[in-house]
């Protein structure tokens, strides 16, 4: 059996980021923290938190503090049957659900889905940002609850929810088209002109292009690893680059920004997939989501 003394230890580290704020949130020692920290890595022959500034959990430690908020959850669940339970999960604070969820949905349409959620005040929120193609990956490794991402396969374990679609566009400054899209948008002007991308696994750009060229041509590339910070830095003409049309819109009716084809665009499927623990938080926490997409998503 688990010791769940010691696993709320490695949770309060990997949350606090330190044994000292760890131990204050916890309300022993910092010494006390470290034993058990220390106790249940040799207990489970591995090491769960990386001692650092910050300290931070090893993938087994995350995995081990994912189970320790689906224990939350689920005492959580059992409160309003035991009231002695209640106290003590009060004591112990608001559960958190941990999400991951993709910068553009992010800075679009799931604030509002989140603000509903925890507004409702016994509850708190994580949110971890990972491309959508990738955000199912952390659901697969335990590391959360719940993701918005472009798989439609159900995870093991979790509950799949289409949402609708985030509709994207290619575009740039009207002085980066004249320079680089003077002869029009095709193929060798592409492999010219300088593409941004988030990180190596954003390929928007690649299956736009692929859509209307065949395989895409090799890009000079600026990393940019923001999503407003694209918009900023299109809008300076340092190349060209996918957007969300509800963070441009403005720009486009105001010509700050072109699109590269005005007729087509790239729409993405998003879906919605939970752990299928069947708990109150997450039943509100999806109806929420599915709310906010509907207002946000194609």
């Amino acid at each position: 059996m688990l010791d769940y003394a010691a696993l709320a230890a490695v949770a309060a580290v990997a949350r606090e980021g330190s044994f000292e704020r760890a131990a204050t949130a916890l309300g022993v020692t910092a010494s006390a923290v470290s034993q058990r920290v220390r106790t249940l890595e040799d207990r489970l022959g591995a090491v769960l938190i990386v001692r650092g500034q910050p300290c931070t959990a090893t993938a087994v430690g995350t995995r081990l503090c994912a189970h320790v908020e689906r224990v939350r959850l689920l005492e959580g669940e059992m409160a309003s049957a035991l009231p002695g339970l209640a106290s003590q999960i009060a004591e112990s604070g608001p559960p958190t659900i941990r999400v991951a969820v993709n910068a553009d949905s992010l800075a679009t349409w799931f604030i509002p889905a989140i603000a509903a959620f925890a507004g409702r005040g016994d509850r708190l929120v994580d949110l971890v940002i990972a491309g959508e193609d990738h955000t199912a990956e952390r659901l697969r490794s335990g590391d959360v609850l719940a993701a918005v991402t472009t798989d439609h396969a159900p995870v093991q374990g979790c509950r799949t929810v289409p949402l609708g679609a985030l509709r994207y566009a290619a575009t740039a400054s009207p002085a980066f088209v004249a320079q680089w899209f003077a002869g029009g948008v095709d193929a060798p002007s592409l492999a010219r002109a300088p593409v941004l991308r988030f990180d190596r696994r954003d390929d928007l750009h690649a299956r736009w292009a692929r859509t209307l060229f065949g395989p895409e041509p090799e890009m000079p590339t600026h990393w940019i690893p923001s999503t407003h910070g694209f918009i900023d830095a299109a809008l300076a003409g340092m190349g060209w680059c996918m957007n969300p049309i509800p963070l441009v819109a403005s720009h486009l009716r105001t010509g700050r920004l072109i699109s590269l084809t005005p007729n087509h665009h790239l729409d993405v499927p998003l879906y919605w997939q939970h752990a299928r623990i069947g708990t109150r938080l997450l039943d509100a926490l999806t109806r929420d989501v599915v709310t906010a997409a509907k207002n946000g998503l194609l």
